[in-house]
């Protein structure tokens, strides 16, 4: 999997978001506060807006706050959000992928490949990542020595 700079700046906004909330906060501060490229964020915030996730506010005294709470909000939908489905395989969903002879079984890889981007990012919650207290199973992965390893 690689994750987008657009999915990267996605998901670092809407924690500080969860972290000033429930008040409306300005583009600057999470510009500000993250280091993020101003375009980038205008365009992330209108994603964010489109796909219910945040709720925005014109005037000198407006911004932006999370639409619901930070709990119920998946890191997997904020990627969703920014940049369509989590795993495609030439533009296809995994389970729409199909092969004949040697690779006859290739889709259940990619899907199984899909199952696990979602068992992570659908059962991480904003709330999660923003206070450490990753679900149990996240953790286990996240704590292996292995994991850190690149290959």
């Amino acid at each position: 999997m690689q994750i987008s700079a657009k999915a990267d700046y996605a998901v670092r906004a809407m924690l500080e978001l969860a972290a000033h909330g429930p008040e409306l906060v300005k583009a600057t501060i999470l510009i500000d506060h993250q280091g993020l490229p101003r375009k980038f964020v205008e365009t992330i915030l209108v994603d964010l807006r489109r796909a219910g996730l945040v709720c925005s506010q014109r005037g000198a005294d407006g911004g932006y706050t999370l639409a619901r709470p930070a709990t119920e909000i998946s890191l997997g939908s904020i990627i969703r959000a920014v940049d369509g489905p989590l795993a495609e395989v030439r533009g296809l969903r995994p389970h729409e992928t199909a092969y004949s002879g040697a690779a006859e079984h290739l889709p259940d890889v990619w899907v199984a490949a899909r199952a696990s981007l979602r068992r992570v990012l659908d059962e991480t919650s904003l709330a999660q990542a923003l206070s450490g207290r990753l679900p149990a199973h996240v953790r286990k992965l996240a704590e292996s020595p292995e994991a850190w390893l690149p290959r």
